[in-house]
């Protein structure tokens, strides 16, 4: 019997580069996201964050469960700059996660090339 539609987290199974940013979302692998947006190694996943999000532990939660394949994490915080909470920078370096803070469309061309390169990269990038 028929249900409807059946509404589920965003979430693409891969690594994919992101073809282009802006307007509220993001395009990568032929498909666009409105939101925010976490690429992991599983794949990228539909993120809960916004410009006036607190960047605290819990929003960084599948980061932590993937940091045995993450050297980096470049952290896109829209289109201000802003400093990581000392308690997840700490967090992420007990882990052996380098954090790297900065706008949105930087992080976006800091991850292609890293991707790119085949290196052991994830993203956690706020929608611009």
């Amino acid at each position: 019997m028929h249900k409807g539609i059946e509404i589920r987290r965003a979430h693409f199974p891969g690594r994919a580069p992101i073809d282009a940013y802006g307007n509220g979302g993001f395009r990568f692998a032929d498909m666009s996201h409105r939101g925010s947006l976490l690429c992991l190694p599983s794949g990228i996943h539909g993120w809960d964050a916004g410009s006036d999000t607190v960047l605290d532990e819990l929003l960084f939660e599948k980061v932590f469960k993937e940091a045995s394949d993450i050297d980096v994490l470049l952290v896109g915080t829209g289109l201000e700059i802003r400093l990581l909470p000392k308690p997840l920078k700490a967090r992420l370096r007990a882990l052996s996660i380098t954090s790297d803070p900065m706008s949105t469309g930087a992080a976006v061309r800091t991850y292609n090339v890293m991707l790119a390169e085949s290196r052991a990269v994830a993203a956690a990038l706020i929608a611009v």
